[in-house]
């Protein structure tokens, strides 16, 4: 009997305890999901995470920076953002999924936004690439999420908004018309909802040059992305 249960924790039980360690305290994967981190993440891509440096951070060493890809959960205020399915299946209960955003604001910032454009502690934001492709699709200048910016979920849109301690305000790279529900919309994020820094895409290998999104602020506007030119090698560093 013994040797049994040895046996079975050395081909069975050991190989899923440590999987679970060492996804939990060492490093992760993780999906990309939709299409509001364009240009610089696509549907599909598989992202390296450094869930050790999570934890850190939510035992209270280190911070996360400006310009840093977080993977985190929403507030659990924020009711819309709950999920009853996965890829289209119905669940028997409802879940706050992760995303994936990236910081804007960090613990005492000031964050503004007028017609699209994102200001911090009164400077505006140097965002080019972003602003660059923006520009040249369909920009959302005239909605709530253009002009304004929610203090939390049950809080009505300000012309501002202070970053609390231990928060950040967090946004999606596409700022088409309903391209990213984010800090715009359900506040700054806790620290200790945030599992991770995002600190390389893994997969795909290859991937085309140009990716142009559609601009109806229509539903799953992931499926619809149009690629076009050359191949490009995919795997990359996502460091501010």
């Amino acid at each position: 009997m013994k040797a049994r249960l040895l046996r079975l924790w050395r081909d069975w039980a050991a190989p899923v305890v440590f999987a679970l360690l060492f996804t939990q305290f060492g490093a992760s994967s993780v999906g990309v999901d939709g299409a509001s981190m364009m240009p610089a993440l696509r549907h599909g891509e598989r992202l390296l995470l450094p869930t050790a440096e999570g934890w850190a951070h939510r035992l209270g060493l280190g911070e996360y920076h400006r310009g840093d890809i977080v993977v985190f959960k929403p507030p659990r205020e924020a009711q819309y953002e709950w999920r009853g399915d996965y890829r289209g299946m119905p669940l028997p209960w409802r879940y706050r999924p992760y995303l994936v955003k990236r910081v804007v604001g960090v613990p005492g910032d000031t964050v503004s936004i007028r017609a699209g454009q994102v200001s911090v502690n009164g400077q505006l934001l140097p965002e080019a690439r972003t602003h660059r492709y923006w520009n040249a699709f369909c920009p959302d200048t005239g909605s709530s999420l253009a002009n304004s910016v929610a203090a939390s979920p049950s809080q009505t849109d300000l012309p501002s908004v202070r970053v609390p301690p231990n928060h950040y305000f967090v946004m999606g790279d596409n700022r088409s018309p309903g391209g990213s529900l984010d800090s715009r919309a359900f506040g700054p994020v806790s620290g200790q909802d945030i599992s991770a820094r995002v600190v390389a895409s893994v997969w795909p290998l290859v991937r085309k040059v140009m990716a142009t999104p559609p601009c109806d602020g229509g539903p799953q506007p992931e499926q619809r992305v149009k690629f076009s030119g050359q191949e490009e090698w995919n795997p990359r560093l996502l460091l501010p």
